[in-house]
């Protein structure tokens, strides 16, 4: 799949001129004549309509304010309501108002003149394409970070940019980054999750440790199988097979313990929830109460081996750090993540609750696993916040996604792109992967089918690799698959049932004996030693083995 059409806009404040004066550049353009750039003066409409904002939807501890005076008494600015009536059942509180007033006023100054010609043409060309728009916003400005820049909406009763998944992807950016390395291609989400320190638990420390820790253990299991969940088929989309999500768990890791993990190379997610500090050298994450890793630190592991999106439930992790009382460029984070090369990072603009956390993350993950550009998820994962908790609350507004400039948003290989893909069968391949699997029966003696090629067939029919002839048996039944790791050294390879038949296969892991599932029109790990049953749970079960079968 080729690149989205892209129209990447830079906010750049004029040195040697008034502080309010901007200018705003088009550093790419999917057409030549795209390139503009347009000077604009931050305006006192546009300030008290900022202020009023932060009195509704204040920021937790911070010291200052860009443009706020500590005097200041916040107020609703004028707003006329012929204009200001949204459409589409829209709430019309006075929160909402300003939301969108707000939203409106930072549309109209940033997208004037000459740039708003060149997202017209923009939109235009992705639009002949029948694709969305991929929009990239570089805040270079410490100041104006803070501006809740994804509310924007062209007028009233329009949908906010980074609520269209549509027409626009919206996302923010930098273009003072390290060039992005060649990314290799993936096939399953693979998600290490850090639990670092929860201050809320700090009263559970003293003399009841064992307790704080169970809580800690207890969010991690919710956390994980909500993320594992995402490779699972539900009645909201049946068109594409989900990937399966590998997810591995780390309570309060030491700094050594954390980058150890990622060291082995087999994640392309890293999932942090936890406490956060803003800091000059991108913020501090609080693994242990006694232990915290800065952002610097953490990006060097996570572009030596690839990671391709980190996501971060922490306070602070897209707001910069202030010294007195000034934004300090480039500290961010988001923004530290993105300088060092990392291609995706999510991070909160304040502190977000739980619940509201994990509906995000939840349709974040499965769209994902759906194979959706990670720019694109983000979006619809936000719509779902907008439709929880309503648009004249803050928690859609919340995530912040930064994206490389040179990055795709592509986090696993798209549908349409082999994703039946047999491995290559040349000589070098195979010196790379000698992987051997069977499947077996477990009658005495056992029958054993070889897995050849990277994928076996299981079906009726006989043209399968394993042709079981029980009338519950679909023709084509369903498929183990290898999965190329991109020549990542995992201890163990990755193989995957997809089931595509009529009656479903049901598994048993080797983790949990006797304990049955039922797997349907989607795609699972298989660890050595589960046990299948094909079409029926009162069928013989099948061994699924790694590793070279006997004689």
């Amino acid at each position: 799949m080729t690149s989205l059409p892209c129209l990447r806009l830079a906010i750049h404040r004029l040195e040697g001129l008034e502080p309010r004066h901007y200018a705003i550049w088009v550093l790419n353009a999917p057409y030549p004549g795209g390139y503009v750039h347009h000077n604009r003066v931050w305006t006192d409409s546009l300030t008290k309509t900022w202020q009023a904002w932060q009195s509704f939807f204040p920021l937790r501890g911070v010291p200052s304010v860009p443009f706020v005076s500590s005097a200041y008494t916040p107020s609703i600015p004028e707003f006329n309501p012929d204009t200001a009536t949204p459409a589409g059942g829209q709430p019309t509180s006075q929160t909402a108002r300003l939301m969108q007033q707000l939203g409106v006023s930072l549309w109209q100054w940033l997208f004037d003149g000459p740039i708003q010609s060149s997202l017209n043409q923009s939109q235009g060309i992705a639009m002949g394409q029948g694709r969305p728009l991929r929009l990239r916003l570089e805040v270079r400005d410490p100041e104006l970070i803070t501006l809740p820049w994804e509310i924007m909406q062209p007028q009233p009763g329009r949908p906010a940019i980074s609520l269209s998944n549509q027409q626009v992807l919206f996302s923010r950016t930098t273009s003072d980054v390290d060039s992005l390395p060649p990314q290799r291609s993936e096939q399953v989400l693979r998600i290490l999750l850090v639990l670092g320190h929860n201050p809320e638990l700090q009263s559970l420390q003293s003399g009841r440790g064992a307790r704080r820790y169970l809580n800690l253990e207890q969010e991690a299991a919710s956390l994980a199988r909500l993320l594992e969940s995402a490779g699972e088929v539900d009645g909201y989309s049946n068109a594409v097979n989900p990937v399966a999500c590998l997810v591995k768990t780390l309570i309060e890791p030491t700094p050594g313990e954390l980058i150890n993990n990622l060291e082995t190379g087999a994640y392309n997610v890293l999932f942090y929830s936890g406490h956060g500090e803003p800091a000059p050298d991108g913020g501090l994450l609080f693994l242990r109460p006694d232990a915290e890793i800065n952002g610097t630190e953490l990006a060097q592991v996570l572009v030596r081996h690839q990671v391709k999106l980190a996501v971060f439930n922490a306070c602070w992790g897209a707001q910069p750090d202030q010294r007195n009382g000034q934004a300090i460029p480039r500290s961010s984070l988001a923004e530290v993540l993105i300088h060092h090369g990392v291609p995706a990072v999510l991070g909160m603009r304040d502190s977000i609750t739980d619940e509201e956390a994990l509906s995000f993350i939840q349709v974040f993950a499965q769209q994902l696993a759906r194979r959706s550009p990670i720019d694109e998820a983000v979006a619809i994962a936000r719509q779902n916040l907008l439709t929880l908790y309503r648009f004249n609350q803050a928690a859609w507004t919340l995530p912040v996604l930064y994206m490389h400039p040179e990055f795709d948003g592509e986090l696993i290989k798209p549908y349409t792109e082999g994703v039946t893909e047999i491995p290559d069968q040349s000589i070098s391949w195979l010196n790379r992967h000698m992987t051997q699997a069977y499947l077996r029966s477990l009658s005495v003696p056992p029958k054993i089918w070889s897995l050849r090629g990277g994928i076996m067939r299981v079906g009726r029919g006989e043209s399968n690799d394993v042709v079981l002839q029980q009338p519950e048996v679909s023709r084509e039944h369903a498929e183990i698959l290898y999965r190329d790791s991109s020549s990542i050294d995992d201890s163990e390879p990755i193989y995957l049932l997809r089931d595509r038949s009529r009656w479903g296969t049901w598994i048993s892991s080797p983790s949990n004996p006797g304990g049955w599932t039922f797997v349907h029109h989607r795609e699972v790990p298989l660890p050595s030693r589960t046990q299948l049953k094909f079409g029926n749970p009162s069928s013989q079960a099948l061994e699924f083995v790694i590793g070279a079968p006997p004689g």
